[in-house]
């Protein structure tokens, strides 16, 4: 089963670049984020013409994630557990996927940016980093592969940074984020790519202003798989192509797993 993450920073705008990497890519499950849309307004009807499922859960013109199927989608469930009526970020979307052998929980990740750090917003994003936590180890105690997957705006290693230096004073570096990261890893989850792909030079989200051409990028799109995922990890890419293969490009590239399921 190949399941891929893209943050893709306005479904609509990026809506033709998106039809044309899944039909290339055929990516079994799709997990978006950033789609900035409400959900009666998400355009469904391309997607299912390529035969996927949809779960949306979107915001207007801001955050929104979404999760794309060819097999059915169950016990969808939208909002990270542990917030208050006051969050109506749309940052969490969870469902299982049930393939021809078995079954695996995906989850499609927003994670507050966090800037400008410090203050409330990098607060805020450490608060909920902890709740993705709890709710991550909760997962576990069902022993079922369960796939973590998203843009959660943290550049885990200085090797993750092209210029390491240049994001000392932003919240996706700051320590506090990095060990937030490596909370949730050390309760059992693995960094796929880095599981495969352990040097540096490898980037998921590059800005508009030069960084494309520069290859000025970072890491920060990541995929975290329970120990019962991790097992059947076979492969897992990023398919940075797709920023050159676009006028008018998100700022982050696909991400993708193929796991034995």
């Amino acid at each position: 089963m190949k399941i891929a993450t893209w943050n893709v920073n306005s479904i609509k705008a990026r809506l033709e670049p998106a039809l044309a990497w899944l039909k290339q890519a055929q990516p079994d499950v799709v997990c978006l984020q950033e789609i900035k849309t409400v959900d009666e307004n998400f355009p469904r009807e391309p997607f299912e013409a390529l035969g996927y499922n949809c779960a949306v859960h979107g915001q207007k013109s801001y955050n929104g994630v979404a999760i794309l199927s060819k097999s059915p989608l169950e016990d969808v469930t939208p909002r990270l557990p542990g917030g208050d009526d006051s969050d109506d970020h749309a940052r969490y979307l969870e469902a299982v996927i049930t393939g021809k052998k078995g079954i695996v929980r995906v989850a499609s990740i927003y994670a507050p940016n966090g800037n400008p750090w410090p203050g409330p917003k990098f607060d805020y994003k450490l608060a909920w980093l902890e709740r993705l936590r709890l709710h991550a180890k909760k997962l576990l105690k069902a022993e079922e592969p369960v796939v973590l997957m998203g843009d959660y705006n943290i550049i885990p290693e200085d090797k993750d940074a092209a210029r390491p230096k240049a994001w000392v004073k932003d919240a996706l570096f700051q320590p506090e984020s990095r060990t937030a990261l490596r909370r949730i890893e050390n309760l059992g989850y693995t960094d796929a790519f880095r599981a495969l792909h352990p040097g540096p030079g490898h980037y998921t989200f590059w800005d508009y202003f030069g960084s494309w051409e520069r290859n000025n990028g970072i890491r920060i799109d990541h995929v975290l798989l329970s120990p019962q995922a991790g097992d059947r990890l076979q492969a897992c890419g990023i398919d940075s192509h797709v920023r050159g293969d676009s006028e008018k490009p998100s700022d982050h590239v696909p991400v993708w797993v193929e796991l034995k399921i």
